[in-house]
């Protein structure tokens, strides 16, 4: 069996984990958190899928891991404070789902053949990886088998405002941030999206106004399917979430039911 691939794809880190079983398989594409896990490789730890018949395409987000700005933590905190959503949560968000396809492209040179980059992907991530995920299945002009959203940041407004009640400060809009926000509005924009399966996942104990935005996507999607997965915070993983760690109980159950409902999918020809 082919081993794990760690690489680079059009500037983008990347795990790639073949199935299990061997042989030709689509390309399942998986987006962090910026919470724990926080880069590629803790995510492929928490939630590794194993057991779906699919190439597992774990790629690290804008201003993570590898991609740390250079002045790091600190230079991070300034770009909150000064423009959460322009200069950090959005621009990670748009500027990933915008390297989608050359790092496709990138894979169909790196991987091997059985890797079938050219067919349907499935669609995962948490948090704003999760909204990588939302946008690209809103605008990517490809076929979509799945989409799996995990803790998502479903609405740019309700992260501005975690972020203002996290750091005690008070949001600036301005027309450009506000285009943004209606752009990475994702229950708005519910109609855009292609007909085929979709998972919401939501901890029962994630923020407030993530969980009622997990709901209210589930009502503007009549045939996705909500699930609450009891203790589950925000995060999938203990801090740091820097590098590969033991599952926690909480990710396992995660991991059960995104698996069990990706395993599901895989030769159901269901896509955009």
């Amino acid at each position: 069996m082919t081993e794990s691939i760690r690489g680079v794809a059009a500037g983008v880190p990347f795990i790639a984990v073949p199935p299990s079983g061997g042989g030709p398989a689509p390309l399942v594409v998986v987006w962090h958190l910026l919470d724990a896990p926080r880069t590629e490789v803790a995510m492929a730890a928490a939630l590794p899928l194993t057991g779906v018949p699919a190439w597992r395409v774990y790629l690290g987000l804008p201003f993570t891991g590898a991609r740390m700005p250079p002045g790091g933590l600190d230079e991070i905190m300034a770009l909150v404070r000064d423009d959460t959503l322009l200069n950090l949560h959005g621009a990670a968000i748009t500027q990933a789902a915008a390297e989608l396809p050359a790092v496709l492209e990138a894979l169909r040179k790196q991987l091997p053949a059985s890797a079938l980059v050219d067919e349907p992907l499935t669609l995962i991530g948490g948090s704003a990886g999760g909204a990588v995920a939302l946008l690209t299945f809103a605008e990517l002009e490809r076929p979509v088998r799945a989409l799996v959203a995990i803790n998502a940041a479903i609405r740019a407004t309700s992260v501005v405002a975690l972020v203002e009640r996290s750091f005690g400060i008070e949001y600036e809009w301005s027309e450009e941030s506000r285009r943004l926000a209606g752009r990475l509005d994702f229950v708005a924009r519910a109609g855009e999206f292609p007909e085929v399966p979709v998972l919401i996942v939501s901890g029962e104990h994630d923020h407030d106004d993530f969980r009622a935005d997990a709901v209210a996507l589930r009502e503007a999607l009549p045939g996705a399917r909500l699930v609450v997965v009891a203790g589950l915070a925000h995060p999938l993983a203990l801090e740091p979430g820097l590098e590969a760690a033991a599952q926690t109980p909480e990710a396992r159950e995660v991991d059960a039911v995104v698996g069990s409902f990706s395993r599901s999918l895989m030769g159901s020809g269901s896509e955009r």
